[in-house]
């Protein structure tokens, strides 16, 4: 094997592709993309891509990225070193640079987050890939393209995986009517990943009885939706899900928290039977954690069957009296005699996307079960489910058009993702069913 900057080094590689990832391989286009469903392979296309381009640029640099260093680090990397190991390919591997240089063509792959895009100005690249553009900013993406210039590369090419998000930018850019001239994408099919479902034959069944429609079609089946100032919980219906409720003595409660002074928001509810039922809302205006325990433990003074008490993470970040609120609520619910609560507590908040997914899930899964039923006197919550919407020409939450909206619903969020999370990861990024 040869390892000047003037020989291609060839090695080969165990690798299946499936249709759609030999078609992304294939295709000769200086720009190109890999949409596609959950377990359609995509990480091991993009990985499989950054190595032949590695190969095929001996001696110059390229650069892997995603949206953020814990999804490069726990996914795009795991994958691309997992591929260099089982192929017995010799590397360089610097941690503190987060650089890998491949021993046979002297070819160095940078892995880089996307999250500080303007820290990506410096030398020219052969080649790039990005992880999960949907998840990218624009800015970023444009950033990458222009430094996709060394003079000294034999192939050239900007490329990157995606699951759908709607219409947005990456949308307009490789797939829309109005796409960018010389921009490709393959758009994978679900179903076709033989090795996914060699595995697991009901894959996409799991995900339709756990997803909402709408999600379901986007993760699930890799289709475009617009949310474009769309309901987020637009599955809910008041003739549906708003029932009467009254607090079962042989199930524990559930008490869901959302730190903010204005509302202090949280929500009560109890689950037996496959069924989250929310029993109430505790609204208060300008209000403390204090004043928060206070009025749940004049509401609901004892329960035999305990309390589990949930929550936004950053309720155990210290205020600046040294107390954190958790704390508070620790303190708070002793000096009331509630004593041995259950505190189910994530380190860090799922995103927004996640907690939407869960929840829609419950409200009515694709497969049409419902799984959730809200309290009349639950206003504020109702309000969310009816009320909050998308952004605009965006996928991102309008949570400026009412201060009151999003915090009921993320404090019952909070709690759904806590409870429902527990199932199997699966698929070739050994993804959560939510």
């Amino acid at each position: 094997m040869g390892r000047t900057e003037h020989t291609v080094t060839r090695r080969e590689i165990e690798y299946d592709p499936l249709p759609s990832q030999k078609a992304f391989h294939e295709c000769p286009s200086w720009i190109k993309g890999f949409s596609g469903p959950v377990g359609s392979g995509k990480s091991q296309a993009l990985c499989h891509e950054a190595i032949r381009l590695a190969y095929q640029n001996p001696g110059r640099t390229g650069l892997l990225g995603a949206p953020t260093f814990p999804m490069l680090r726990d996914a795009t990397q795991t994958t691309l070193f997992e591929i260099l190991e089982e192929n017995r390919i010799p590397i360089e591997h610097n941690k503190s640079e987060n650089t890998v240089i491949l021993k046979d063509s002297r070819s160095r792959i940078l892995f880089r987050s996307m999250d500080e895009y303007e820290r990506l100005r410096g030398s020219n690249l052969a080649w790039f890939g990005m992880d999960e553009l949907t998840y990218t900013q624009q800015d970023a993406w444009d950033r990458m393209v222009s430094r996709l210039r060394d003079p000294k590369a034999k192939r050239l090419c900007g490329f990157a995986a995606w699951t759908p998000k709607g219409y947005d930018w990456v949308y307009r850019k490789f797939i829309g009517p109005k796409r960018v001239a010389k921009y490709v994408a393959i758009v994978a099919a679900p179903n076709e990943n033989r090795h996914l479902l060699d595995k697991i034959p009901d894959y996409y069944d799991r995900l339709k009885d756990t997803y909402d429609e709408r999600f379901f079609k986007q993760e699930a089946l890799g289709e475009y939706l617009s949310l474009d100032g769309s309901r987020v919980y637009g599955v809910f219906d008041r003739m549906i899900h708003v029932q009467p409720q009254s607090i079962d003595p042989h199930v524990p409660l559930l008490w869901a928290l959302d730190f903010n002074v204005d509302p202090m928001t949280s929500i009560v509810a109890q689950y037996n039977g496959g069924i989250f039922r929310v029993l109430g809302e505790i609204v208060l205006r300008h209000a403390t954690t204090a004043e928060a325990v206070d009025a749940f433990t004049e509401r609901y003074p004892a329960h035999a069957m305990g309390v589990a008490v949930y929550g936004d993470s950053s309720g155990n970040n210290s205020k600046t009296s040294g107390t954190s609120d958790y704390q508070i609520v620790r303190d708070g619910l002793r000096h009331k005699g509630i004593t041995g609560a259950n505190y189910k507590l994530q380190p860090a908040n799922p995103s927004v996307k996640e907690r939407i997914a869960v929840m829609n899930g419950r409200l009515k899964s694709a497969a049409g079960n419902v799984s959730m039923l809200v309290d009349p006197g639950c206003k504020e919550l109702i309000q969310d489910f009816e009320q909050v919407s998308y952004k605009a020409d965006s996928n991102q939450v309008d949570k400026d058009r009412d201060r009151m909206r999003t915090h009921a619903s993320d404090a019952l969020g909070y709690m759904l993702w806590q409870e429902c999370v527990g199932s199997p990861k699966i698929g070739d990024r050994q993804e959560r069913i939510l």
